[in-house]
């Protein structure tokens, strides 16, 4: 498999066939990323779509500074953000999209089930800021330079939001336990 910079330099040649190589290399990442942040399946293959539309127009038009991972989930967050200014309300997924083919006993699943849950309404608790870094730090392995780069911002500031959001997520999660 080519790498990405060898990709681009084909489809700025004219070869489209090779931007297939980019879809098929990130489609499914950028994508889980969405769907985690948005809680919406076709909400997020829509945007999966534009950002993929966006991607190839701009290594059309624009020299791309830093890697392309970063640039295109900076195309997608933007997307989402877009969304978010739009619907002003957002709800936040389960970490596992489905659990494993009955491999579970019934009263693992609905623990698991329980669990996944909480985990939800507590992350859904996390401002927009602090969630968009710990699920790209946590849930997509990003390290903090790659998030930097991808939402434009400081590796001090993307250090600060993780921290900030673990916190806040103990919190929430430790008082949400006291309760139930």
């Amino acid at each position: 498999m080519l790498e990405d910079f060898q990709v681009i330099a084909l489809v700025k040649n004219g070869n489209i066939d090779a931007f297939g190589d980019i879809i098929e290399r990130y489609q499914k990442p950028v994508y889980r990323y969405v769907y985690r942040i948005t809680g919406n399946r076709d909400v997020a293959m829509d945007i999966v779509q534009e950002t993929f539309m966006q991607a190839y127009k701009g290594i059309l038009k624009t020299e791309i500074k830093v890697s392309f991972k970063a640039w295109l989930y900076r195309i997608a967050v933007n997307n989402v953000l877009q969304l978010w200014r739009r619907k002003r309300t957002v709800s936040f997924v389960p970490l596992k999209d489905e659990i494993a083919n009955g491999a579970l006993v019934v009263e693992d699943k609905s623990r698991l089930l329980g669990t996944q849950l909480d985990v939800q309404g507590v992350l859904a608790k996390i401002p927009r800021k602090l969630r968009i870094c710990m699920v790209l730090h946590f849930v997509e392995g990003f390290k903090y330079q790659e998030i930097a780069q991808t939402l434009k911002i400081s590796e001090e500031a993307v250090r600060k939001r993780v921290i900030r959001g673990s916190r806040e997520f103990r919190r929430l999660y430790n008082s949400q336990e006291v309760q139930g």
